[in-house]
């Protein structure tokens, strides 16, 4: 049985290989990852990471497919993944001084079973950030594309104050889950 990565993400393959795993097979997803009206974070992320596991499944129906969705959210909004210089403003400005969620879900589709399912939730309290660091920050670019405006495995790390939970998590693929299922399912690990 292979093993398909429904993400292109070079993190996602990065934290892969920490745990000697390499993927047969990349296919990213193509889902609408729109938010639906009244939907709190943990449904959101579940129900995003379950979509790209079983759009991916239905292409590869003999293999193991292996979904992840990371979201910020801070109290009950979710934040977006930032595709513009002024989407990262607006959601470092928010998260300043201040803790939220980052989640990440994942999904690890079988073969004649019901999709099994994770999510790590992890606690970052930011420094108060001024407006000289978020415009750095912003003309930097690392935080284009990315839940909640910023990511932690860069510059931005500077400006964390407190984590609890899953780096790995934070980063985008929770590695002690992820390794989990994978046993689980009877696909090597190290």
């Amino acid at each position: 049985m292979k093993l398909v990565l429904a993400s292109c993400s070079p993190r996602r393959l990065e934290l892969l290989d920490r745990i000697g795993v390499r993927p047969d097979i990349v296919d990213p997803a193509d889902i609408d990852e729109s938010e639906l009206p009244d939907e709190v974070p943990l449904q959101a992320v579940r129900r995003l990471a379950l979509a790209k596991a079983q759009a991916v499944a239905q292409r590869h129906p003999d293999d193991l497919v292996l979904a992840a969705d990371t979201m910020a959210a801070c109290g009950r909004r979710i934040l977006p993944k930032a595709d513009t210089p002024q989407m990262v403003r607006e959601c470092l400005r928010l998260l300043s001084g201040r803790r939220h969620r980052l989640m990440t879900a994942v999904v690890l589709a079988r073969p004649g079973k019901a999709p099994a399912c994770r999510v790590a939730t992890n606690i970052v309290a930011l420094k108060r950030l001024d407006e000289r660091e978020i415009e750095a920050y912003v003309a930097c670019g690392e935080g284009l594309g990315k839940a909640g405006g910023y990511a932690i495995q860069g510059h931005f790390e500077a400006y964390v104050r407190f984590i609890s939970g899953s780096a790995s998590g934070i980063i985008g693929l929770p590695l002690f889950e992820t390794r989990q299922m994978l046993q689980g399912a009877g696909y090597p690990v190290m």
